[in-house]
């Protein structure tokens, strides 16, 4: 049985579990770089039995799926996987299982991207480099408004860390309740007043239908020109080239991105020149505890499915 681990960008996966305990009769191949072209991805994973797939970085639609005959198990970070076509998956009798994961890194890294932003920490870091010194002026935290995006697993403690520095904290979803933002001690609001009342616009929504393309030119329009947006959920949530635009015309004062329409960025990406935006390799998820728990749950699904037991399946 052979075994393909994708977009394995740091070369962490073999020294983060013991693979060695599938036996002498597997063999386990990695890959660090990322292919776009679906015919690259087919000719490369063609021999392979079993796949293991780190979140979303590599799709696996339908069109890829019908041209791998041997394929028989994915594995897949998280319990979740939308770059996975599951019915097509269930077509072909390709079992597709799951990790365990938690928000923690997420939520950590969002008070990283949000206190950079309004600090301006990259762009004193440059400036300082040049020879610089104190070239901005940030804003305090204490008395401003956090307006979270989706009040689930990621979103919630992001709620509680914003009141613990003493903002007023709001929240708005598709199915949020307001006994739902009470419990966790937040308010909620109409869409429309989280986009004009926060200082910070803070997202943590699953993309979706009617998640995609959310914050276009017209949400961006209704933001405080002193405020920041930050998305450490998915990239297409946000419209890129309303971003864009609204960062060059000065129409909000930052913006920080940990996750982007495409990924990894092209060399040439004009998200790379953009002034007054933080940006971070989609890394939310990357620590060392959540890469050996991955890893680790992935060597037990694979064990687990050629012992024929029961995996921790995705429906």
């Amino acid at each position: 049985m052979r075994i393909a681990v994708l977009d394995d960008y740091q070369g962490v996966a073999l020294k983060a579990t013991n693979w060695s305990s599938l036996g002498p009769e597997v063999s386990v191949e990695t890959f660090s770089d990322h292919l776009f072209d679906e015919s690259d991805l087919v000719a490369r994973l063609r021999g392979f039995g079993i796949v293991v797939v780190m979140r979303e970085r590599t799709a696996l639609p339908e069109v890829v799926l019908r041209q791998l005959p041997n394929l028989r198990l994915i594995v897949t970070g998280g319990l979740a996987n939308a770059a996975i076509d599951m019915q097509a998956a269930r077509d072909l009798q390709i079992t597709v299982a799951g990790t365990r994961g938690d928000a923690v890194g997420t939520v950590e890294l969002t008070w990283g991207l949000i206190i950079g932003s309004v600090r301006h920490i990259g762009e004193e870091d440059r400036a300082i480099r040049a020879g610089a010194w104190q070239t901005t002026m940030g804003i305090e935290l204490r008395g401003s408004t956090l307006g979270v995006l989706g009040l689930g697993r990621v979103g919630e403690p992001v709620a509680r860390i914003g009141r613990m520095f003493g903002m007023e904290v709001i929240a708005w979803s598709q199915n949020l309740t307001a006994a739902r933002a009470h419990a966790v001690g937040v308010d909620m609001v109409p869409f429309h007043e989280l986009l004009r009342q926060a200082d910070v616009l803070t997202i943590h929504l699953r993309l979706s239908d009617r998640t995609r393309g959310l914050i276009g030119e017209s949400e961006l329009g209704l933001m405080k020109r002193s405020a920041f947006l930050v998305n450490t959920s998915r990239g297409p949530i946000v419209q890129e080239a309303a971003l864009l635009d609204a960062l060059r015309s000065h129409r909000i004062a930052g913006a920080a991105l940990d996750v982007f329409d495409e990924e990894p960025l092209s060399s040439d990406h004009p998200l790379r020149s953009t002034e007054r935006l933080l940006l971070t390799p989609h890394l939310g998820y990357v620590t060392a505890q959540g890469y050996r728990t991955f890893f680790a749950d992935a060597v037990d699904d694979i064990l687990s499915f050629l012992n024929g037991t029961p995996v921790r399946v995705l429906t």
